[in-house]
């Protein structure tokens, strides 16, 4: 599947990488971290990863999980369940404490747990749950900082009900296969976290923190010329939040 993705990603534009994910990190427990920009940049993510050297498991929405095809490649790739606004969201930070601890690799997760409504599209506040993870099963995180693919797909709509609200993603897709958008991602380094404990109150926010402000970092120079908002609008994506992390200019 992901071979599979590397293709589907080079068809629709230009994948760029800078940054490495350390090799001794490779293979061990690690959380990866990154920016939510767009419908496609979870293909893109994909890709960098392969190229870095690791295939990612994802914490992802039960949804996405239970769906034909896609759903079980990703279950059987190790891939771990949340369902938004159910009790089983804790439940799901301890199952992947616990695959952290058992199963060496990545897991790929977003602290901002959707894609950003931010008019800007700087990386919203985000919730402390990476951060628990990461002192709870003492793992280092890594963080990634990405721009461009939110080119490939509009953000359509959160609710499907036919072929209709389909379109916007399928036609932009078609765009971007044609104009070829950049894809950057770049590999930062691993936050540090070594003074701070899962056991000490406020810990969990000064770790949420230090990993959003080192993605907001090295994003700024992948979207230098676009410091306000992005040149591409998508005419279907909400813009009704705020970043605390937007860099003052």
């Amino acid at each position: 599947m992901t071979l599979v993705d590397v293709g589907v990603v080079r068809l629709v534009g230009k994948l760029e990488i800078t940054g490495s994910i350390p090799r001794e990190l490779r293979h061990q427990p690690m959380l990866v971290a990154a920016n939510h920009i767009g419908m496609f940049d979870p293909f893109v993510l994909t890709a960098a990863l392969r190229k870095a050297g690791v295939n990612p498991r994802f914490l992802l929405t039960g949804g996405l999980l239970d769906a034909p095809v896609v759903g079980w490649g990703l279950r059987q790739g190790g891939s771990l369940r949340v369902d938004r606004g159910k009790a089983n969201v804790i439940e799901a930070f301890d199952r992947v404490t616990t695959a952290l601890r058992e199963t060496p690799g990545p897991v790929l997760v977003y602290p901002e747990g959707r894609v950003s409504r931010e008019p800007g599209l700087w990386p919203e506040r985000g919730k402390t749950g990476v951060a628990r993870m990461a002192l709870t099963g003492d793992v280092p995180v890594l963080t990634i900082s990405q721009w461009g693919a939110h080119e490939a797909v509009y953000w359509g709509t959160e609710v499907v009900t036919g072929w209709r609200d389909l379109m916007p993603g399928l036609t932009s897709l078609l765009r971007a296969i044609r104009h070829r958008p950049t894809f950057q991602v770049h590999f930062g380094p691993v936050v540090d976290l070594s003074d701070l404990s899962a056991a000490k109150p406020g810990d969990a926010v000064r770790a949420h923190k230090r990993i959003m402000l080192a993605i907001t970092d090295n994003l700024v120079p992948l979207r230098a010329d676009e410091p306000d908002t992005p040149k591409f609008h998508d005419p279907t994506r909400p813009t009704d939040s705020t970043s605390p992390w937007r860099p003052a200019r």
